[in-house]
C-alpha cells in the first residue's frame, strides 16, 4: 500500500542547544582585577521580606525563610542581621531572687542593662557587713547590760514562785526535789518521814515497820497527790514565765540588730527605684530580722539537718543573674545551631545532695538562647526543631503569649523533676526560621498557629534571570568565595565555564542557578586540579575537570542502569521499526544530577468498551499525575475519533521491565504515538526517542529534564554506534531549556543525531512513522491511507465486530415486556 509521504520537519541546529557565556563578556583576565559581590545576587523578593520581618517589632511578625538548599538563606540572613543594631529595642537584665513566701516559686527582678550583676553585689556586701555588725551588736555593752537586767529579773519570778511552793510543802512535812529519768530530771514531792525526805512508794514499808500507821500513811498520800496538782500547776507557769523570757530576749535581740539591718538596708535602698526591687529588699529585711540566729553562726529554728551535712544559709539572700547584657553593645543575633530543650529554653539544675537525693532552687536557673536574644534575633533551622522532644511545641506557646517559663528539662533518668515554678518572663525575641517550602506548608496547614507567629515568609529564588549585568555581578560571587576561602584566582575563560554550569544547574539557556554551594563546590574542586596540576591560575579545563569527575563520583547509579542496557537485561531498540514499541524518556535521580535513559512502553488494542487500561495503575505503580496523562489520552481519542462512531476498543498500555513507581506526564506523547501506531498498522521507527505531555486537544506540552533525556538517549545510541537516523522528538517549549553537552552538539552539527521540536502530536507520529497524518476533507473523512485515516477506518472496523457480535437485544432491537401479575 502506498502511504502519504510526510513533509520534512524542522531539526535543531547546534546554536540552539546551548547557551555559551562569551569571556568577552568581561572587562577582566581574571578574577584579580575583580571584586567581590558585597551583598547577595537574584534575591530581591526574599530581601524585601527580611526587611520588613527585620524592622517590623509587632507581635506574630516572626519570619519563616524557605527555599532550597545552597541559596544563601543562612548568609544573607547573618549579614543583614549585622547591619540593624540601629535599630534594636532597649534592652534589660534578667536575675531570679528567693521568694521568701514561697521558695518554690522564685521572683523575677528586670534590671536596666549593667545593673543586674551590681545589684547582686551590692546585696552580697550588705550581707557580708551584716554578718559582721550583727554579732557586734549583740555584744556590746549595752546589750548584755540589758539582757542581764532580764535574766535577772526572770530569775527572781521564778526563784520567788519556787520559794513560795516549797514553804508550802514544808509547813506540811513534805520537800521539793528531783529525780533522775534516763539522761534527764524532773521535779519530784517527797514527804518528810523521821527528818529525811523519803519516796513516796516506801510508805508501805514504814507502815510494815511500824514507823507510821496506815491511816498516817493514807492522809500523806492523799496531800501528795494533791500536791501534785500544785506541781504541774507550778510548771506551766514556770514555762510561761520561761517563753515570756525567751521573747523579751528575742525581742531585745531584734532591737539591738534592726538598727543595724536598717541602716544596711537603707544604704542599699537608696541605689534603686524599682518597685519590684524595693519590694524585694524590703523582703529582704524582714527575712533576716527573722533569721538572727544565722548571722550568729548558728542553726536557724527548725533546722533538722544531720551534722556533718554543710548547709549555706546566706544562699536565699544571693541573686541569679541569668542574663547579663552589660556587655552587649549590638542587638544580640543568636544563631541556634543545637536547639534541643536545655540550650533553648533554659533549665533548672538538680544539685546531688549527698544523702541519696537531688534537689534545686532558684541559683539553679540557667537561662537559654531564647532569652539571651531577647530584644534580638535568633536564627534556628526548622528540621532541628523536630529532632528534639518538647521543643517545638514550647517554642510555638513561648511565641504565642510572649512569655518565657523556664522549667526543667526533659529527661529519661529515674529523677524525679524540680518543683520550682520561676515567674514567667516576657520576651522581645524574633525568631527566624529557615526551611523549605514543603515544611512550611506543612506547618500553615497543620499548625492552626503557625500563621499567627510566623506571618513574614521570604521566598529565595533557587534561580536567576540572565543578562550582562547578572554575569558580571555572578563573577563577583565567585570571587568573593574566591577570597574568603584563599583560592587561587580564576581566569576569565573559567568564569564563562562556571557561568555554563550555572545555567545547565539552572536547566534553561536564559537564567542561571541560585543555589551557589553546587557552584562553589565545583570551584573549590576546580582549585584543587589547578594546585595539583602545578597552575597558579585556574583555567576552563579546570573547571571541566572538576565538574566531571564529580559526576563520576557520583555516577554508580547511571553506570549500573548503561550495563543493564549494554547487556540486553533491558530491552531498548536503537534502530529498526515496529508496531505499537516506542522509546520513552525517564529522568533517574542522582544525589548530585540527575540522568535520563530510555524506557520501552508498548500498546495494545483489542475489542471493548473504548477504555485505556493504564497496568502500572492497575498494578499499583503509578502516581497521580501519570494517571492524569493516561485519562487526557483517552480525551484526545474522544474528541479526534469518537464524534462519528463509538471508540469500541479496549488499549493497554505498558512501560515494559519498570519495576519501581512511575509518575509525570511527560510520556503520555509516547503513548499517544504507540496508540496511533498499534491502531493504524504503522511502524515506528526506533531510532527516534519520545519526550513530551499533551492536552486533550493534541498540543503538545513542556516536560523536565529534557537536557537529561536527551543525554541519556544519546549515550545509548552512542555506544551501539549512531546510524544518522538516531533522535529525539522534544516540545518546542522546551528549545529555551536545552543545554546539552558538546558531545551530543558535535553529533548534531556532523548530522548524527537529530532533535525535532514539535508543538502537535500529529507532528511527532509523521516523524516517527514517515506517513502523513492526514487532514479531513469536506466529506468528513481523512486523506486517504493517511495515519488518521488508518486509524479512523480501524476503530470503524472493530465497531462493526463488536456491533456484530452483540446479541439482538443489545443491537437496538426493541423487545416486548411481559406485565407481571401481581
Amino acid at each position: 500500500m502506498a502511504y502519504p509521504k510526510a513533509p520534512k520537519h524542522k531539526e535543531l541546529k547546534p546554536e540552539d542547544l546551548r547557551w555559551r557565556c562569551s569571556p568577552e563578556v568581561f572587562a577582566f583576565d581574571s578574577t584579580i582585577d575583580l571584586k567581590p559581590i558585597e551583598g547577595i545576587l537574584g534575591q530581591e523578593r526574599a530581601l524585601k521580606a527580611l526587611r520588613l520581618g527585620v524592622d517590623l517589632r509587632s507581635p506574630g511578625y516572626n519570619i519563616f525563610i524557605a527555599g532550597l538548599s545552597g541559596t544563601g538563606k543562612a548568609t544573607t540572613v547573618k549579614k543583614m542581621l549585622e547591619t540593624i543594631s540601629s535599630n534594636c529595642p532597649p534592652l534589660f537584665d534578667y536575675a531570679y531572687v528567693n521568694n521568701f513566701k514561697d521558695n518554690d516559686m522564685p521572683i523575677l527582678l528586670t534590671f536596666q542593662i549593667g545593673k543586674a550583676k551590681i545589684f547582686k553585689q551590692d546585696l552580697s556586701n550588705t550581707i557580708d557587713i551584716l554578718k559582721k555588725r550583727i554579732p557586734q551588736a549583740l555584744e556590746s555593752e549595752v546589750y548584755i547590760s540589758r539582757k542581764k537586767r532580764i535574766i535577772a529579773h526572770y530569775n527572781d519570778r521564778e526563784q520567788a514562785l519556787m520559794n513560795s511552793f516549797e514553804e508550802k510543802l514544808k509547813q506540811q512535812n513534805f520537800s521539793l526535789g528531783q529525780v533522775k529519768v534516763g539522761e534527764a530530771a524532773r521535779p519530784e514531792i517527797f514527804p518528810v518521814i523521821e527528818q529525811k525526805p523519803v519516796p513516796i512508794y516506801q510508805l508501805e514499808e514504814f507502815v510494815k515497820q511500824g514507823k507510821l500507821t496506815e491511816d498516817s500513811a493514807k492522809d500523806i498520800l492523799k496531800k501528795y497527790n494533791s500536791y501534785q496538782q500544785d506541781l504541774h500547776t507550778l510548771f506551766r507557769k514556770g514555762l510561761k514565765i520561761s517563753e515570756e523570757f525567751q521573747d523579751k530576749l528575742n525581742l531585745l535581740e531584734r532591737e539591738t540588730a534592726e538598727v543595724v539591718v536598717k541602716g544596711a538596708i537603707e544604704n542599699l535602698r537608696e541605689n534603686y527605684s524599682d518597685k519590684k526591687v524595693l519590694e524585694y529588699i524590703d523582703e529582704v529585711e524582714e527575712s533576716i530580722l527573722n533569721n538572727i540566729l544565722i548571722f550568729k553562726g548558728m542553726k536557724p529554728e527548725g533546722d533538722t539537718s544531720a551534722e556533718g551535712f554543710q548547709i549555706d544559709y546566706f544562699k536565699e539572700y544571693e541573686v541569679n543573674v541569668i542574663l547579663d547584657n552589660s556587655g552587649t553593645k549590638d542587638c544580640p543575633v543568636i544563631i541556634e545551631t543545637s536547639p534541643n530543650y536545655l540550650n533553648l529554653f533554659g533549665t533548672i539544675e538538680k544539685v546531688y545532695d549527698g544523702r541519696g537525693g537531688w534537689y534545686s532552687d532558684f541559683t539553679k536557673i540557667k537561662a537559654g538562647s531564647l532569652l539571651r536574644a531577647s530584644g534580638g534575633y535568633l536564627v534556628l533551622n526548622v528540621k532541628h526543631l523536630f529532632e528534639e522532644p518538647g521543643v517545638w511545641r514550647t517554642l510555638k506557646r513561648v511565641l504565642t503569649y510572649r512569655k518565657l517559663e523556664i522549667q526543667d528539662s526533659h529527661n529519661y533518668l529515674q529523677i524525679a523533676p524540680s518543683i520550682l515554678k520561676p515567674e514567667p518572663i516576657e520576651i522581645e525575641t524574633k525568631v527566624i526560621l529557615i526551611g523549605n517550602d514543603y515544611i512550611y506548608s506543612l506547618l500553615a496547614m497543620y499548625e492552626d498557629d503557625f500563621k499567627k507567629i510566623f506571618k513574614i515568609k521570604a521566598d529565595f529564588d533557587y534561580e536567576i534571570k540572565r543578562n550582562d549585568e547578572v554575569l558580571i555581578q555572578y563573577a563577583r560571587v565567585i570571587k568573593k568565595m574566591i577570597k574568603e576561602e584563599n583560592l587561587l584566582e580564576f581566569d576569565k575563560n573559567a568564569i564563562a565555564y562556571l557561568i555554563e554550569i550555572g545555567a545547565k544547574f539552572a536547566g534553561h539557556k536564559e537564567k542561571l542557578t541560585a543555589r551557589f554551594s553546587q557552584i562553589a563546590d565545583i570551584a573549590r574542586e576546580a582549585n584543587f586540579w589547578a594546585i595539583d596540576d602545578g597552575f597558579k591560575i585556574v583555567s576552563a579545563a579546570h573547571v571541566k575537570k572538576a565538574y566531571e569527575s564529580a559526576k563520576e563520583r557520583h555516577g554508580l547509579l547511571e553506570s549500573k542502569v548503561n550495563d543493564m542496557i549494554e547487556e540486553n537485561m533491558v530491552l531498548i531498540d536503537t534502530d529498526g521499526e515496529r508496531i505499537g514499541q516506542i522509546n520513552g524518556l525517564a529522568v533517574y535521580d542522582a544525589d548530585f544530577y540527575s540522568f535520563g535513559r530510555p524506557t520501552r512502553i508498548t500498546a495494545t488494542v483489542s475489542l471493548g468498551g473504548g477504555s485505556i487500561i493504564n497496568v502500572e495503575r492497575e498494578a499499583g505503580m503509578s502516581g497521580r499525575h501519570y494517571n492524569k496523562g493516561v485519562l487526557i489520552i483517552s480525551g484526545y481519542f474522544r474528541e479526534t475519533f469518537g464524534q462519528n462512531v463509538p471508540l469500541t476498543f479496549n488499549a493497554n498500555l505498558v512501560f515494559e521491565q519498570s519495576y519501581g513507581t512511575v509518575d509525570g506526564d511527560s510520556a503520555s506523547c509516547a503513548e499517544i504515538y504507540a496508540l496511533l501506531s498499534t491502531l493504524s498498522g504503522l511502524p515506528i521507527n526506533q531510532s527516534i526517542a519520545v519526550t513530551g505531555s499533551l492536552n486533550q486537544k493534541g498540543d503538545v506540552q513542556p516536560i523536565g529534564g529534557v537536557n537529561e533525556k536527551i543525554e541519556g538517549f544519546f549515550d545509548v545510541c552512542n555506544s551501539r554506534g549512531l546510524n544518522k537516523k538516531q533522535g529525539v522528538i522534544i516540545p518546542v517549549q522546551n528549545i529555551k531549556e536545552l543545554m546539552l553537552r558538546e558531545e551530543v552538539i558535535d553529533a548534531v552539527a556532523k548530522g548524527k543525531f537529530h532533535i525535532y521540536p514539535v508543538e502537535r502530536v500529529e507532528e511527532g507520529i509523521e516523524i516517527l512513522t514517515g506517513v502523513k497524518v492526514g487532514k479531513r476533507n469536506v466529506k468528513g473523512t481523512y486523506e486517504e491511507s493517511s495515519v488518521f485515516d488508518l486509524v479512523e477506518k480501524k476503530i470503524k472496523d472493530l465497531y462493526a465486530k463488536s456491533k456484530a457480535s452483540k446479541p439482538n437485544n443489545e443491537n437496538n432491537v426493541p423487545v416486548k415486556k411481559k406485565k407481571k401479575r401481581r
